[in-house]
């Protein structure tokens, strides 16, 4: 039966017996990672499917049922030992006296996350903003274990593969990762110089010395920038079908917007070769034929292929998607702002004989260029209203364009450091599971085991109850001492021996 410690305050039954008090008034005594914390059973029945809530009728089970929900026991003191994090437990024990759970700033998510549901405190309980926290942490650990995982994939070989299949993977990686090796590194340079010559070659194209005559007296390219452009495009074609031989989900490739780009670059070449040499029948196709050779201007933007291999243009482009929010607010701004100025010159300068505003429309273009600080001078007002409300609209135009500034260089500058942290998470993920599998190899079954193995034997300790040989590992590998100034207490370290 329980016993009376104190008037009116009931302490927790003997283990084994199979006596019961009130649940409502037993006292629960745990040490958390050194830390004593006292709690009642009013507090903790409040939610039965917890781990300290079933600290309450445990003793009746006897020490089985004792130890598979602490680390360890005190009988004298009736004290449940836990191996945890303290400043996590203080943070959990929250919901049972506020019906929600805050996470300090500190602490890491995930760690968190295991430790309350080593406390069966479910996650419903978190309050949404530290639920925010918690999710993008675990897309950083799914980025790393993508990214470890992409590593692995071009490090390891699989035997079982087949001829073509391996060299299938080898041209995939050749063309596609420049960081794997050296020749690949050169020849992802050599198509960044080939696409930048295809680009000049194309602008001296339009250089009238640079152009010759034809047979009908029609300017035309010189042929040796013909030569050229055939074999940048010769270059484009060969990379473009080896990589989609090599691909692994040529369907996936096939509609990825960058090797689109690629094919909008090298058809109208194809396309105007075609239509030169079908004849005399189709030469009335010219104009067909120049709109096609204009859109080879579409090459340009393979440019933006080198974007996988640049941090710096995946970060820009990260902070432009996060930020439409700010960029939407700028051009509201500026589109309110246009619609009225326009509006305001279009009627002060009505006064004047030699108006330029000759319409609302007309007048957008002016507010534009005056809000956004251009000022071409091909449209101006020459009336003292119509100068001011100009002088009122760049001010306005400059507050508007530096507002929403800040929050998009911020979105800037966390992703570029989110990335710089990520790649030396991944980076020291595979040096640790190097470190594992030499340590496997060894035949060393892990750093914190063979360290205990190592350590001289604890000094003699008071003879223990019979229930000590019942104590279980820890949850935690981290060693922590817990109430050591009494000798009868268990440290971390006796717990696991």
């Amino acid at each position: 039966a329980a016993r009376m410690d104190a008037p009116g305050e009931l302490s927790l039954p003997e283990p084994g017996s199979q006596g019961s008090a009130a649940g409502d008034d037993i006292e629960i005594v745990v040490n958390v990672g050194g830390v004593r914390q006292v709690l009642y059973g009013d507090l903790l029945s409040q939610y039965p499917e917890t781990r300290l809530a079933e600290l309450i009728n445990c003793l009746a089970g006897g020490y089985d049922t004792i130890f598979s929900l602490c680390d360890d026991y005190d009988p004298g003191k009736r004290e449940f030992y836990f191996d945890r994090d303290p400043d996590a437990f203080k943070c959990v024990i929250e919901v049972y006296y506020f019906g929600e759970v805050h996470m300090r700033k500190g602490i890491c998510p995930i760690c968190f996350k295991n430790e309350m549901d080593f406390w069966k405190v479910d996650l419903k309980f978190l309050d949404d903003c530290c639920k925010s926290h918690l999710s993008e942490k675990r897309e950083e650990l799914e980025e790393i274990a993508r990214r470890v995982q992409l590593i692995l994939d071009d490090l390891g070989v699989d035997a079982a593969e087949g001829r073509w299949r391996r060299c299938q993977k080898c041209v995939w990686k050749f063309l596609e990762k420049p960081e794997s090796s050296c020749p690949a590194r050169v020849v992802a340079v050599l198509s960044f110089l080939l696409i930048l010559v295809s680009s000049v070659v194309m602008c001296m194209g339009t250089i009238p010395e640079l152009q010759v005559l034809d047979a009908e007296g029609n300017r035309v390219e010189h042929p040796t920038l013909e030569n050229v452009e055939t074999a940048c495009i010769g270059w484009f074609t060969l990379e473009y079908l080896l990589r989609l031989f090599s691909s692994p989900n040529k369907l996936h490739f096939a509609l990825s917007f960058m090797n689109i780009v690629d094919v909008l670059a090298i058809l109208p070449f194809y396309v105007s070769l075609t239509l030169t040499h079908l004849g005399a029948r189709m030469m009335e196709l010219t104009n067909v034929q120049q709109a096609v050779q204009a859109l080879r201007i579409m090459r340009i933007a393979r440019i933006f292929k080198l974007a996988r291999h640049s941090s710096g243009l995946q970060t820009l482009t990260y902070a432009l998607k996060r930020s439409f929010k700010e960029l939407g607010l700028l051009l509201m701004y500026l589109a309110v702002g246009i619609f009225v100025f326009s509006a305001l010159g279009y009627t002060m300068e009505q006064s004047h004989p030699e108006t330029l505003f000759k319409s609302i429309p007309q007048s957008f273009w002016w507010a534009i260029i005056t809000m956004t600080t251009v000022g071409y001078g091909d449209i101006y007002p020459k009336t003292t209203l119509g100068k001011l409300n100009a002088a009122i609209s760049f001010l306005c135009g400059v507050i508007a364009i530096a507002l929403p500034i800040h929050p998009i260089i911020n979105n800037f500058v966390r992703y570029y450091n989110k990335q710089r942290v990520l790649e030396t998470a991944a980076k020291h993920e595979l040096e640790l599971m190097e470190l594992n599998s030499t340590s496997a190899a060894e035949g060393k079954p892990g750093g914190s085991r063979s360290d205990l193995d190592t350590l001289p034997p604890e000094p003699a300790v008071p003879e223990v109850p019979s229930w000590g040989s019942r104590l279980k590992l820890s949850h935690s590998d981290t060693f922590i001492p817990l109430l050591t100034e009494e000798k009868h207490h268990r440290t971390r370290l006796q717990s696991c021996k």
